[in-house]
């Protein structure tokens, strides 16, 4: 791949989905994007190049953002935001809005939907300090094949066990299979998912309590980040908490948010 299209192609993705890439990734370009170009019968990512310049389609276009993204997911992953959610996050919530008992979630690059579906595994498990108390979990992606998995909630052996707790597997989730599994009703309704780009407005998504933003700023520039962080400070509660990976850092040009006690990774308004 010549120099100016590996350019081409990674202004392209930053472009429409944030996606730095730097030059030491032309592999991970050809090896995601040459199947594409097979597909379509085209030699090879110089032809795949070529027809982008000369018919840039929509259809294209998606498919080749959507297979850059990253959609490496597990149950619980990390489990320690887990653990501070239910400990520290929610107890202050609780206090908060204790006049309208209403929580809204929001895990954003929820990928294939097991955060989500952890989250309200969660909150299915402390269940008795919460009657009276609706809880609405909103869960986006920008890639719609993945969406799509997510709302069936059907998963592989390996992906099931993967980070869950062999009883939480057995009382959250029915066998269709020797080797699958689906999260059953009406756990899998309780997640409300939607197609969701970060670089665009999510106004229309509402005003949350809590935001999951995790392991997906890695991949963003600096100005990319602090644009993402300043459109999800507009639909984040005065009160809420917005939770990024334990490694990941907030770029927060404002100053408007300061972390949360002994929970890496999360954050509230000043």
């Amino acid at each position: 791949m010549r120099p100016e299209e590996y350019q081409f192609l990674s202004d392209l993705l930053k472009k429409r989905s944030g996606l730095a890439l730097t030059e030491d990734k032309t592999y991970l370009i050809e090896s995601r994007l040459l199947p594409i170009a097979r597909a379509r019968r085209l030699a090879d990512l110089s032809a795949l190049y070529a027809e982008l310049r000369a018919h840039p389609n929509e259809e294209l276009l998606v498919e080749i953002t959507e297979a850059m993204t990253t959609n490496e997911s597990s149950f619980f992953r990390d489990i320690k935001p887990y653990e501070h959610l239910r400990q520290q996050v929610m107890p202050v919530l609780f206090g908060k809005l204790a006049a309208q008992k209403k929580i809204r979630i929001w895990s954003a690059a929820c990928s294939t939907g097991q955060e989500p579906y952890s989250v309200a595994m969660c909150l299915q498990e402390d269940v008795g300090k919460m009657l009276g108390w609706k809880f609405d979990i909103v869960a986006s992606d920008l890639a719609k094949k993945v969406v799509d998995k997510a709302k069936l909630g059907i998963y592989s052996q390996f992906e099931a066990q993967r980070g869950l707790p062999i009883q939480m597997l057995v009382k959250y989730f029915l066998s269709l299979s020797d080797t699958t599994w689906q999260i059953k009703e009406p756990l899998r309704s309780s997640v409300q998912f939607r197609t969701q780009n970060l670089l665009e407005d999510y106004g229309h998504l509402g005003q949350f309590d809590i935001i999951f933003c995790r392991n997906v700023l890695i991949y963003f520039d600096d100005v990319t980040k602090a644009q993402v962080t300043e459109r999800m400070l507009r639909v984040l509660q005065p009160h809420g908490f917005l939770i990024l990976g334990s490694t990941e850092s907030l770029v927060d040009p404002k100053g408007q948010f300061a972390p949360f006690e002994d929970f890496r990774g999360a954050y509230r308004l000043k």
